[in-house]
């Protein structure tokens, strides 16, 4: 799961594949304990994935990319919803935030690229109905 515009030996990747998570990271310090894991986080009603973890994300260093890529569940979307307007959301103190993602129709899976870390540590794929431009 190469970064785009970054040599691969410079990527650091992680998966977890029984519930169809991958993080990709470029940064200057990934510290050993990095990865990836289940939640113990409640599933929500609107999660079209299991929740997962990146464990020891705050411990990330001069973070130039992460890619955060999550398998979700098309038979889940809500009756008349595109799957173009998944996307992947990051748990905060304040609720959730969706992130700017990409969503693969053919693999069924939902990216966010950063430039930094991101502003939580448990991320779901969820159906985003909102306007881009207007935020609605």
């Amino acid at each position: 799961m190469a970064i785009p515009g970054y040599d691969a030996s410079t990527v650091a990747e992680y998966s977890l594949e029984q519930v169809g998570a991958r993080v990709a990271v470029v940064a200057n310090v990934v510290p050993e304990a990095f990865g990836l894991a289940e939640s113990d986080s409640e599933v929500l009603a609107a999660a079209l994935s299991a929740p997962v973890d990146l464990v020891a994300c705050d411990e990330l260093r001069a973070v130039e990319a992460i890619r955060i890529t999550l398998d979700y569940d098309p038979t889940a979307l809500p009756p008349g919803a595109s799957p173009t307007d998944v996307a992947v959301a990051v748990e905060t103190g304040a609720g959730r935030r969706r992130l700017h993602s990409t969503v693969d129709l053919e693999e069924t899976t939902v990216t966010a690229v950063l430039n930094d870390r991101p502003p939580g540590s448990t991320v779901v794929a969820v159906y985003d109905d909102r306007n881009e431009k207007t935020g609605d």
